[in-house]
């Protein structure tokens, strides 16, 4: 996911993205776990996808106070 796609979103939208990357991520951890992960690459970028929205909703809120 690209942080202009992130951009558009609404804070609603970042929160529910936010609960689906890490719902994935923790399916990725367990397909890891019991050696059933395809692409181990995906694990990294699933976790910078959330650090990228973690840092818009960031910036959400400062920018609102």
């Amino acid at each position: 996911m690209k942080a202009s796609e992130i951009r558009d979103l609404s804070e609603q939208e970042l929160n529910e993205k936010l609960a689906e990357l890490k719902q994935e991520l923790f399916n990725l951890r367990f397909q890891h776990a019991i050696n059933q992960l395809d692409n181990p690459m995906r694990m990294k970028a699933v976790k910078r996808d959330i650090a990228r929205v973690k840092t818009f909703i960031r910036k959400q809120e400062s920018s609102v106070q």
